[in-house]
């Protein structure tokens, strides 16, 4: 079994054929997808996808660039919504300095308070970065030394190698999306290849960034597998190996998907 443990299925790209796109996950030996949320104002749609009785979890929380309009939440109001049985992380959020359609004092703000939900809830952290490396590092860093604990996973890993290592070293995840089967993505191949396999996990960030060879096509959940092989070819395991050891690491980290997989009786 795989996980895709990020995707956007409440995007309205997938309005006409959601339903099938599940099923053809699951068809491909994806056992569960987490969707995310990038804005609060949509939450109940994300959370409709996660109660619809497929094996669909989401998340709640504002990306970074939707932050100006969205507004700066108060933790609590993400670890109200975060009691529904159906939300099993708290973002996405983080810092994007590449696209920078919101302020960077209202991102940093942001993220400091979903990190606070985080730690609230008992729940992951779900990290975007990018062109943000350093302040990455450095509010993970402050927050998990001065306020507490946490857990997390920077997603769709695409940074240099010291956020890879400074996130390990705080207890993180690393998840690697299609990216890594991109030909021209060596550099990345070599961070993937040195991370403790036991803090990998694998996506697919769609509809975004479909992997070889459906570059170019809208990117769905089942295309994971793609990513999943390539991460065995790079680490030296067979594919069976990687996704289990992969699922493994996403229940260990989103413990709350555990429960709702579980068997009832």
């Amino acid at each position: 079994m795989l996980i895709d443990s990020h995707c956007h299925l409440d995007f309205d790209v997938f309005d006409g054929d959601r339903k099938e796109t599940i099923d053809r996950a699951v068809e491909s030996g994806v056992g569960r997808m987490v969707t995310i949320c990038t804005k609060f104002g949509e939450f109940p749609r994300v959370r409709a996808i996660a109660r619809s009785g497929r094996p669909v979890d989401c998340t709640v929380g504002v990306h970074p660039h939707h932050v100006e309009v969205e507004g700066v939440l108060p933790a609590e109001t993400l670890v109200e919504a975060a009691r529904c049985p159906e939300v099993v992380g708290i973002g996405e959020t983080g810092l994007d300095y590449h696209y920078e359609r919101s302020p960077r004092d209202a991102q940093k703000l942001s993220f400091r308070n979903h990190i606070t939900a985080a730690r609230k809830t008992g729940l992951p952290v779900v990290v975007h970065s990018r062109k943000a490396d350093a302040e990455t590092i450095e509010i993970l860093g402050e927050e998990m030394a001065a306020r507490g604990r946490f857990t997390g996973v920077i997603h769709c890993f695409s940074s240099g190698r010291r956020l890879a290592e400074e996130a390990v070293a705080l207890g993180l995840y690393i998840s690697f999306s299609g990216i890594l089967t991109f030909r021209n993505s060596e550099e990345l191949r070599a961070i993937a290849r040195d991370v403790p396999m036991d803090r990998i996990l694998v996506e697919t960030d769609a509809p975004f960034l479909a992997p070889a060879p459906n570059r170019g096509k809208r990117n769905e959940p089942s295309f994971v597998v793609h990513t999943a092989r390539i991460l065995a070819e790079t680490r030296g395991l067979d594919v069976e190996e990687t996704n289990r050891r992969t699922t493994d690491n996403f229940f260990r980290l989103f413990e709350k998907a555990r429960e709702r997989a579980a068997p009832c009786g």
